[in-house]
Protein backbone atom coordinates (compact mmCIF):
# COMPACT_ATOMS: atom_id res chain seq x y z
CA UNK A 1 0.00 0.00 0.00
CA UNK A 2 1.44 3.36 -0.80
CA UNK A 3 2.32 5.48 2.13
CA UNK A 4 -0.91 8.10 0.76
CA UNK A 5 -3.15 5.68 0.57
CA UNK A 6 -2.27 4.33 4.36
CA UNK A 7 -2.66 7.61 5.62
CA UNK A 8 -5.69 7.94 3.99
CA UNK A 9 -7.26 4.88 5.28
CA UNK A 10 -5.88 5.58 8.94
CA UNK A 11 -7.18 9.08 8.94
CA UNK A 12 -10.65 7.49 8.00
CA UNK A 13 -11.08 4.98 10.25
CA UNK A 14 -10.02 7.05 13.11
CA UNK A 15 -13.38 9.76 12.02
CA UNK A 16 -15.11 6.64 11.84
CA UNK A 17 -14.35 6.36 15.43
CA UNK A 18 -14.70 9.08 16.28
CA UNK A 19 -17.71 9.60 15.90
CA UNK A 20 -19.21 6.63 17.45
CA UNK A 21 -20.17 6.30 21.36
CA UNK A 22 -17.55 5.54 23.15
CA UNK A 23 -18.58 1.58 24.18
CA UNK A 24 -18.33 0.57 19.97
CA UNK A 25 -14.94 2.92 19.49
CA UNK A 26 -12.73 -0.12 20.41
CA UNK A 27 -14.93 -2.70 18.79
CA UNK A 28 -17.24 -1.59 16.50
CA UNK A 29 -16.09 -4.32 13.57
CA UNK A 30 -17.65 -7.05 16.00
CA UNK A 31 -21.15 -5.55 16.18
CA UNK A 32 -23.42 -7.86 14.79
CA UNK A 33 -26.72 -6.64 12.46
CA UNK A 34 -28.98 -8.73 14.25
CA UNK A 35 -32.03 -7.25 15.67
CA UNK A 36 -33.70 -7.50 19.07
CA UNK A 37 -36.98 -7.59 17.94
CA UNK A 38 -39.90 -5.16 18.21
CA UNK A 39 -41.40 -4.10 21.70
CA UNK A 40 -45.10 -3.87 21.55
CA UNK A 41 -47.18 -0.66 22.18
CA UNK A 42 -47.69 0.13 25.95
CA UNK A 43 -50.86 2.07 27.16
CA UNK A 44 -51.27 4.94 30.04
CA UNK A 45 -53.91 5.53 32.03
CA UNK A 46 -55.71 8.15 29.62
CA UNK A 47 -55.53 5.58 26.72
CA UNK A 48 -52.67 7.03 25.02
CA UNK A 49 -49.92 4.87 24.10
CA UNK A 50 -47.03 5.10 27.02
CA UNK A 51 -44.10 6.19 24.42
CA UNK A 52 -41.52 6.44 27.18
CA UNK A 53 -42.35 3.57 29.06
CA UNK A 54 -41.84 1.19 25.75
CA UNK A 55 -38.66 0.17 26.00
CA UNK A 56 -35.69 -1.11 28.54
CA UNK A 57 -33.05 -0.84 25.76
CA UNK A 58 -31.93 -0.66 22.01
CA UNK A 59 -30.56 -3.04 19.41
CA UNK A 60 -27.25 -1.46 18.75
CA UNK A 61 -26.48 1.55 16.55
CA UNK A 62 -26.90 1.02 12.70
CA UNK A 63 -23.80 3.08 12.38
CA UNK A 64 -21.88 1.24 14.04
CA UNK A 65 -23.21 -2.26 12.12
CA UNK A 66 -26.22 -2.58 13.93
CA UNK A 67 -29.58 -3.69 12.04
CA UNK A 68 -31.75 -0.44 10.55
CA UNK A 69 -34.47 0.24 12.29
CA UNK A 70 -36.45 0.01 8.67
CA UNK A 71 -35.87 -2.18 6.20
CA UNK A 72 -36.48 -0.16 3.51
CA UNK A 73 -36.66 3.55 3.82
CA UNK A 74 -39.56 5.41 5.30
CA UNK A 75 -40.07 8.61 3.10
CA UNK A 76 -42.85 11.85 4.06
CA UNK A 77 -46.17 12.07 2.63
CA UNK A 78 -46.46 14.32 -0.23
CA UNK A 79 -48.62 17.31 -0.45
CA UNK A 80 -51.46 15.76 -2.27
CA UNK A 81 -51.87 13.04 0.23
CA UNK A 82 -51.40 15.35 2.83
CA UNK A 83 -54.10 17.90 1.52
CA UNK A 84 -56.62 15.02 1.11
CA UNK A 85 -56.79 13.69 4.82
CA UNK A 86 -55.91 16.89 6.52
CA UNK A 87 -57.34 15.50 9.68
CA UNK A 88 -55.58 12.31 9.84
CA UNK A 89 -52.55 13.94 8.98
CA UNK A 90 -53.05 16.48 11.95
CA UNK A 91 -53.51 13.33 14.03
CA UNK A 92 -50.50 11.64 13.07
CA UNK A 93 -48.40 14.72 13.57
CA UNK A 94 -49.81 15.33 17.33
CA UNK A 95 -48.82 12.17 17.85
CA UNK A 96 -45.98 11.67 16.55
CA UNK A 97 -44.78 15.04 18.46
CA UNK A 98 -46.29 13.98 21.77
CA UNK A 99 -44.02 10.81 21.46
CA UNK A 100 -41.14 12.58 20.47
CA UNK A 101 -41.12 15.04 24.19
CA UNK A 102 -41.82 11.95 25.77
CA UNK A 103 -38.62 9.42 24.98
CA UNK A 104 -36.17 13.07 24.08
CA UNK A 105 -37.52 16.30 26.03
CA UNK A 106 -36.95 17.86 22.83
CA UNK A 107 -39.41 19.61 21.70
CA UNK A 108 -41.12 18.68 18.58
CA UNK A 109 -44.06 20.81 16.14
CA UNK A 110 -45.19 20.23 12.71
CA UNK A 111 -42.79 22.32 10.10
CA UNK A 112 -44.14 24.49 7.62
CA UNK A 113 -43.46 22.26 4.96
CA UNK A 114 -45.66 19.44 4.57
CA UNK A 115 -44.52 15.78 5.62
CA UNK A 116 -42.27 16.83 7.74
CA UNK A 117 -41.64 17.31 11.99
CA UNK A 118 -39.49 19.71 13.28
CA UNK A 119 -37.44 18.89 16.48
CA UNK A 120 -35.47 21.69 18.38
CA UNK A 121 -32.20 19.65 19.16
CA UNK A 122 -30.76 22.97 21.37
CA UNK A 123 -27.15 22.78 19.37
CA UNK A 124 -26.03 22.02 15.91
CA UNK A 125 -23.94 19.17 16.62
CA UNK A 126 -26.49 17.04 18.38
CA UNK A 127 -29.04 17.74 15.07
CA UNK A 128 -25.54 16.87 12.78
CA UNK A 129 -25.00 13.42 14.79
CA UNK A 130 -28.78 12.65 14.89
CA UNK A 131 -29.30 13.31 11.11
CA UNK A 132 -26.45 10.99 9.87
CA UNK A 133 -27.76 7.83 12.93
CA UNK A 134 -31.34 7.89 12.00
CA UNK A 135 -30.52 8.42 7.88
CA UNK A 136 -28.79 5.12 8.79
CA UNK A 137 -31.84 3.55 10.24
CA UNK A 138 -33.60 3.74 6.85
CA UNK A 139 -35.83 6.85 8.31
CA UNK A 140 -36.10 10.52 5.86
CA UNK A 141 -34.48 12.96 8.08
CA UNK A 142 -32.97 16.77 7.35
CA UNK A 143 -31.53 19.16 9.64
CA UNK A 144 -31.03 23.10 9.39
CA UNK A 145 -28.82 24.30 11.89
CA UNK A 146 -29.81 22.74 15.43
CA UNK A 147 -33.47 22.02 13.69
CA UNK A 148 -34.18 18.21 12.60
CA UNK A 149 -36.87 17.32 10.91
CA UNK A 150 -38.70 13.93 10.72
CA UNK A 151 -41.15 12.23 8.54
CA UNK A 152 -45.26 12.04 8.85
CA UNK A 153 -48.22 11.30 6.37
CA UNK A 154 -51.68 10.39 6.64
CA UNK A 155 -51.11 7.01 5.99
CA UNK A 156 -48.78 6.46 8.84
CA UNK A 157 -50.20 3.47 11.04
CA UNK A 158 -49.86 4.02 15.25
CA UNK A 159 -47.77 0.42 15.61
CA UNK A 160 -46.05 0.97 12.45
CA UNK A 161 -44.54 4.40 11.00
CA UNK A 162 -45.77 6.11 13.81
CA UNK A 163 -43.94 4.19 16.22
CA UNK A 164 -41.35 3.72 13.60
CA UNK A 165 -40.49 7.65 13.79
CA UNK A 166 -40.84 7.48 17.62
CA UNK A 167 -38.44 5.12 17.96
CA UNK A 168 -35.71 5.76 15.91
CA UNK A 169 -35.27 8.89 17.79
CA UNK A 170 -35.46 7.39 21.38
CA UNK A 171 -32.91 4.97 19.96
CA UNK A 172 -30.38 7.22 18.73
CA UNK A 173 -30.90 10.31 20.76
CA UNK A 174 -30.64 7.50 23.79
CA UNK A 175 -26.70 6.68 22.18
CA UNK A 176 -26.24 10.12 21.83
CA UNK A 177 -26.61 11.65 25.52
CA UNK A 178 -26.80 8.63 27.15
CA UNK A 179 -23.29 7.36 26.01
CA UNK A 180 -21.34 10.25 24.55
CA UNK A 181 -19.64 12.34 26.82
CA UNK A 182 -20.40 15.95 26.90
CA UNK A 183 -16.04 16.29 25.78
CA UNK A 184 -17.14 13.60 23.06
CA UNK A 185 -20.03 15.47 21.98
CA UNK A 186 -18.04 18.04 21.60
CA UNK A 187 -15.34 16.93 19.60
CA UNK A 188 -17.90 15.59 16.96
CA UNK A 189 -19.32 18.86 16.22
CA UNK A 190 -15.60 19.77 16.09
CA UNK A 191 -15.28 16.79 13.48
CA UNK A 192 -18.53 17.85 11.91
CA UNK A 193 -17.14 21.36 11.05
CA UNK A 194 -13.64 20.01 10.16
CA UNK A 195 -15.50 17.86 7.29
CA UNK A 196 -17.60 20.74 6.03
CA UNK A 197 -14.43 22.78 5.90
CA UNK A 198 -13.76 20.56 3.33
CA UNK A 199 -16.53 19.11 1.74
CA UNK A 200 -19.91 20.21 2.16
CA UNK A 201 -22.37 17.19 3.51
CA UNK A 202 -24.30 15.68 0.50
CA UNK A 203 -27.44 14.44 1.28
CA UNK A 204 -30.68 13.66 -0.36
CA UNK A 205 -32.66 16.43 -2.38
CA UNK A 206 -36.18 16.34 -0.13
CA UNK A 207 -38.14 18.95 -1.54
CA UNK A 208 -40.80 18.34 -4.44
CA UNK A 209 -39.88 21.00 -6.49
CA UNK A 210 -35.85 19.93 -6.68
CA UNK A 211 -36.81 16.75 -7.45
CA UNK A 212 -38.58 17.64 -10.49
CA UNK A 213 -36.02 19.84 -12.18
CA UNK A 214 -33.39 18.49 -14.93
CA UNK A 215 -30.61 19.63 -12.41
CA UNK A 216 -31.81 16.40 -9.94
CA UNK A 217 -31.69 14.09 -13.30
CA UNK A 218 -28.60 15.37 -13.81
CA UNK A 219 -26.86 14.58 -10.76
CA UNK A 220 -28.20 11.21 -10.54
CA UNK A 221 -27.63 10.45 -13.91
CA UNK A 222 -23.97 11.39 -14.18
CA UNK A 223 -23.18 9.85 -10.70
CA UNK A 224 -24.41 6.48 -11.97
CA UNK A 225 -22.57 6.78 -15.32
CA UNK A 226 -19.28 7.95 -12.67
CA UNK A 227 -19.92 4.68 -10.43
CA UNK A 228 -20.42 2.45 -13.56
CA UNK A 229 -16.83 3.62 -14.93
CA UNK A 230 -14.73 3.73 -12.20
CA UNK A 231 -15.88 0.45 -9.81
CA UNK A 232 -16.60 -2.77 -9.90
CA UNK A 233 -20.17 -2.42 -9.25
CA UNK A 234 -23.49 -2.80 -10.25
CA UNK A 235 -26.28 -0.29 -9.90
CA UNK A 236 -29.04 -1.55 -7.65
CA UNK A 237 -32.62 -1.44 -9.30
CA UNK A 238 -34.47 -0.89 -6.25
CA UNK A 239 -34.61 2.77 -6.86
CA UNK A 240 -35.56 5.89 -4.78
CA UNK A 241 -35.68 9.23 -6.12
CA UNK A 242 -33.18 11.00 -3.82
CA UNK A 243 -31.06 8.35 -3.69
CA UNK A 244 -29.00 5.78 -5.80
CA UNK A 245 -28.78 2.41 -5.14
CA UNK A 246 -25.16 0.35 -5.27
CA UNK A 247 -24.67 -3.40 -4.95
CA UNK A 248 -22.01 -4.29 -2.36
CA UNK A 249 -21.15 -8.36 -2.46
CA UNK A 250 -22.14 -8.91 1.32
CA UNK A 251 -23.69 -6.88 4.67
CA UNK A 252 -20.13 -6.38 5.99
CA UNK A 253 -18.87 -4.83 2.93
CA UNK A 254 -22.30 -2.48 2.85
CA UNK A 255 -21.87 -1.68 6.13
CA UNK A 256 -18.37 -0.74 5.81
CA UNK A 257 -19.13 1.33 3.16
CA UNK A 258 -22.02 3.23 4.20
CA UNK A 259 -19.77 3.80 7.96
CA UNK A 260 -17.08 5.25 5.35
CA UNK A 261 -18.92 7.63 3.30
CA UNK A 262 -20.56 9.25 6.27
CA UNK A 263 -16.91 9.97 7.67
CA UNK A 264 -16.59 11.29 4.13
CA UNK A 265 -19.22 13.75 4.90
CA UNK A 266 -21.90 11.92 2.26
CA UNK A 267 -24.98 10.59 4.07
CA UNK A 268 -25.27 6.94 3.10
CA UNK A 269 -27.69 4.19 4.18
CA UNK A 270 -28.27 0.73 3.56
CA UNK A 271 -31.29 -1.67 2.72
CA UNK A 272 -29.17 -5.36 3.43
CA UNK A 273 -26.47 -5.38 0.64
CA UNK A 274 -27.41 -2.32 -1.36
CA UNK A 275 -25.46 0.94 -0.53
CA UNK A 276 -27.55 4.15 -1.00
CA UNK A 277 -25.27 7.16 -2.08
CA UNK A 278 -27.71 10.80 -2.41
CA UNK A 279 -28.80 12.61 -5.10
CA UNK A 280 -27.73 16.30 -4.81
CA UNK A 281 -28.03 18.33 -7.06
CA UNK A 282 -26.99 21.47 -4.98
CA UNK A 283 -23.88 20.13 -3.33
CA UNK A 284 -22.97 17.04 -5.96
CA UNK A 285 -24.57 18.68 -8.98
CA UNK A 286 -22.36 15.68 -11.65
CA UNK A 287 -22.42 12.82 -8.67
CA UNK A 288 -18.40 13.25 -8.72
CA UNK A 289 -18.15 13.50 -4.57
CA UNK A 290 -20.28 10.57 -3.87
CA UNK A 291 -18.69 8.76 -6.95
CA UNK A 292 -15.01 9.41 -6.12
CA UNK A 293 -15.76 8.29 -2.95
CA UNK A 294 -17.33 4.74 -4.13
CA UNK A 295 -14.40 4.45 -5.54
CA UNK A 296 -11.55 5.04 -2.84
CA UNK A 297 -13.48 3.19 -0.44
CA UNK A 298 -13.79 0.53 -2.70
CA UNK A 299 -10.21 1.02 -3.14
CA UNK A 300 -9.47 0.40 0.94
CA UNK A 301 -11.95 -1.92 1.20
CA UNK A 302 -10.00 -4.38 -1.09
CA UNK A 303 -6.92 -3.53 1.15
CA UNK A 304 -8.84 -4.29 3.87
CA UNK A 305 -9.76 -7.33 2.78
CA UNK A 306 -13.44 -6.63 3.05
CA UNK A 307 -14.07 -6.47 -0.81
Amino acid sequence: MHSEDQAALERLESRVRAILPEQYQDYYDEVKPVSMGSAGLKYGPDGGVAWDRMWGSFCDLAMAGGPPHKGTLLEPGCKANIDAEPGRYKSVVEEICRGITMVTDLPAESAQEPGWISVDCVNHGTAAWLLRAITVENVSVRCEGGTLYLPAAPSYRLEKEVKNVITVIAKTSHYWFGHTSQVQRRRIGELFQEMENESPLVQPAFSSSDLQTDSHQNARTKMAENINRLAEFRISTHEYASWLGVECPDVRSAIWMMRGMIASNVLSRREDTVLFIPVDPCHDPNGEIGAENALRLYRFGKIRGIL
